[in-house]
């Protein structure tokens, strides 16, 4: 499944109230999907190392787009990894899964994705802790992370 493509303006929009409510200045760097994007997952990581919870749509674009990345980096559709309520996607090359519940699953919350997917915390941490959930012998998404 190819990448989702969001509209700019509404990445911008999004990261625009996220860094209101961040009481931080405007946004200034380019204005492409791809910057707007990384810009909306460091904003979103921001809120949540300041004890708040990012805004809904910010959070949503920023594990989107590394859900997407993730998928790009390890094509295939062995491996479901979702991020309730914002996303999920399937991935890893091997046996292909079609009808019912994948045999392997990986489910986190955003701010644990956010945090595996830009280095921030290790699978290892992540497994020990609790916060992912992984079934299933293909499942370890250690050599897939942090991405790139």
């Amino acid at each position: 499944m190819p990448p989702h493509k969001p509209d700019a303006a509404k990445v911008r929009a999004a990261l625009d109230a996220q860094l209101v409510a961040l009481d931080e200045p405007p946004y200034d760097g380019p204005e492409t999907p791809d910057a707007l994007l990384g810009a909306c997952v460091m904003a979103a990581l921001r809120a949540y190392e300041r004890g708040t919870r990012p805004e809904r749509e910010a959070a949503r674009l920023a594990v989107r787009h590394l859900l997407d990345r993730l998928a790009a980096a390890a094509p295939g559709r062995t491996v479901e990894v979702r991020v309730p309520p914002y996303a999920a996607v399937q991935c890893v090359e091997g046996p292909r899964h079609t009808r019912g519940t994948p045999p392997n699953v990986v489910e986190t919350d955003a701010r644990t994705w956010l945090e595996l997917a830009t280095g921030r915390l290790t699978w290892a941490e992540a497994m020990a802790s609790g916060s992912v959930a992984a079934s299933g012998a293909r499942a370890d998404l250690s050599d897939y992370l942090p991405i790139g």
